[in-house]
């Protein structure tokens, strides 16, 4: 299978990579951090003038009409960015929510026009919902239904500019075979968007380590002269690289229904992702030394926003599992994912 890019997500891609680095990404999840949601919502709305808070929102509501491969190539941009928000909930997940729900109103148009902000909290993953105070929408996921969430009091997670909160379920908007169809979509669509983030967090932190490596001088020579550090690096690309076919080929897949290939390819994407990313975090605080550590060093922004976004949309210990589960019929003691489900073993 050929997952090379088209010309047209190539030059997608190169203009939102242009577009957020003149935005500063990491400034804005600085402030949005201390509650000063302004620059982050600056780049919300610029996101939005090119269609990208629109591109799983059907043509006929107002979007873009788009699919997975394109939802990835943004996630992986603005991840790649650190650009602050709730993406993965309300690009990926929200609108194939609202699209279930028969009186929907005007939410899908507002989640194309970057007007509204939503966020999810889909039983059992994941069970928080991300950033709800900056959320106009807060939507609870099912199983088989889906409701207007109010949210309770946000608790900071390891990424400062990331919030959750546990949600109330509320108003029931849709339910039966729509609502559950959709759900069983939204949350393969928020677990692919949310790998994404993390494989462009982990292209920007080998980036900087590279970069960083080819300046600090240590015995005389540049530290990325030493084959310790060289091979360090050449681990990290590595593992970008074999994630990022994962990635794209769980987006094909989910082009037809949700069927357990497809959940084990959303996996399997996951997985690698996050393993890439947490690798990638490793490698630059072990290059960067202490500076790593601060606050006003990019690399700080990175390492805890790959903290947080690695355990969301399923962790990597449920999503081994459901893989385990699809590939050998095994499952393992405690539980795993099945379907939008976290099931007990032997259930």
């Amino acid at each position: 299978m050929d997952f090379t890019l088209s010309a047209e997500r190539q030059a997608l891609a190169a203009s939102l990579h242009e577009m957020l680095a003149a935005a500063d990404g990491p400034a804005a999840a600085r402030a949005w951090g201390t509650g000063d949601r302004k620059p982050g919502l600056k780049i919300w709305r610029s996101l939005a003038d090119v269609g990208v808070t629109g591109l799983l929102v059907p043509e006929h509501l107002g979007g873009v009409g788009a699919d997975a491969v394109d939802l990835v190539v943004a996630c992986e941009e603005i991840g790649h960015h650190a650009v602050p928000g709730p993406f993965a909930e309300s690009l990926a997940a929200a609108p194939l929510l609202v699209a279930a729900v028969p009186d929907a109103g005007p939410w899908p148009g507002e989640l194309a026009a970057g007007e509204l902000i939503a966020t999810v909290a889909a039983r059992p993953w994941p069970a928080y919902a991300a950033d709800a105070q900056a959320a106009g929408l807060v939507l609870v996921a099912g199983p088989e239904s889906i409701r207007v969430g109010v949210a309770g009091p946000p608790r900071p997670s390891l990424d400062a500019a990331r919030t959750v909160s546990e949600v109330e379920p509320g108003q029931l908007i849709a339910a039966g075979e729509p609502a559950t169809a959709a759900v069983s979509s939204a949350v393969e669509f928020g677990a692919l968007a949310c790998a994404a983030q993390l494989l462009g967090a982990g292209r920007a932190l080998l980036e900087m380590t590279a970069a960083h490596a080819r300046q600090r001088v240590q015995f005389g020579q540049p530290v990325g002269a030493f084959q310790a550090v060289k091979h360090h690096l050449a681990d990290v690309l590595i593992g970008l690289e074999f994630a990022r076919p994962l990635l794209f080929g769980a987006a094909i897949a989910l082009a037809g229904p949700v069927t357990p290939a497809v959940r084990r390819d959303v996996s399997a994407a996951k997985v690698a992702c996050a393993d890439a990313a947490t690798l990638a975090a490793r490698v630059a605080l072990q290059v960067h030394g202490a500076i790593g550590y601060t606050a006003e060093h990019d690399v700080g922004v990175y390492l805890t926003k790959v903290q947080a976004l690695a355990p969301a949309w399923g962790s990597q210990a449920q999503h081994r599992a459901r893989l385990l589960s699809s590939l050998t019929g095994t499952v393992l003691s405690g539980t795993v994912l099945t379907g939008n489900r976290l099931t007990a073993a032997g259930e």
